[in-house]
């Protein structure tokens, strides 16, 4: 994602204003790819008035109608301009807007026929035999940390001496 800033502010790319004179419209370059919500926060508050939302994919920016929605409003509230560059779709005109509102209704739905097809997949693979799932790791040396634990090894270490979790060898000690 980038953010295109048109009020005569700068960016240097690492937060920081930028030197004067050096252009008129900066960018911020981040990707949104592998980055949790949080960054995603980070960018929309970073946003001023006039600014432009750059993404290069709407499935980037967003996992549901609902996510586009809340954040397309954000945005609006704020008088940032939305654009998705795959699409040319630019949410600063009103066919931008409705487009935007249409591919994101047909992305989630295309997610959710995927997700179904999905589920039906493992289903089918549970009722032949083939699908059962992660194998059992910390529970399978359950008896190895009470006898360690017994022996008053700390929980850290059964942990490091076992290679499994500290909150596993917490969870079977408790149970």
């Amino acid at each position: 994602m980038n953010i295109h800033h048109r009020a005569g502010r700068r960016s240097s790319g690492s937060g920081a204003p930028a030197e004067r004179g050096r252009s008129d419209e900066a960018v911020l370059g981040a990707r949104l790819v592998g980055l949790g919500a949080t960054q995603l926060d980070n960018a929309m508050d970073y946003l001023r008035e006039g600014d432009q939302f750059v993404v290069a994919k709407i499935d980037r920016l967003a996992r549901s109608v609902a996510d586009l929605v809340r954040i397309t409003e954000v945005l609006a509230k704020k008088g940032v301009a939305l654009k998705i560059l795959d699409m040319n779709l630019d949410t600063s005109t009103p066919t931008g807007k409705l487009m935007l509102n249409l591919l994101g209704s047909i992305a989630q739905f295309e997610r959710e026929l995927m997700l179904e097809r999905q589920r039906e997949g493992i289903a089918k693979a549970k009722a032949d035999g083939k699908y059962k799932g992660r194998a059992p790791t910390a529970r399978a040396k359950a008896d190895e940390v009470r006898k360690l634990a017994a022996e008053k090894v700390g929980p850290m270490e059964i942990a490091r001496r076992l290679d499994i979790g500290r909150s596993s060898v917490y969870r079977i000690l408790a149970a």
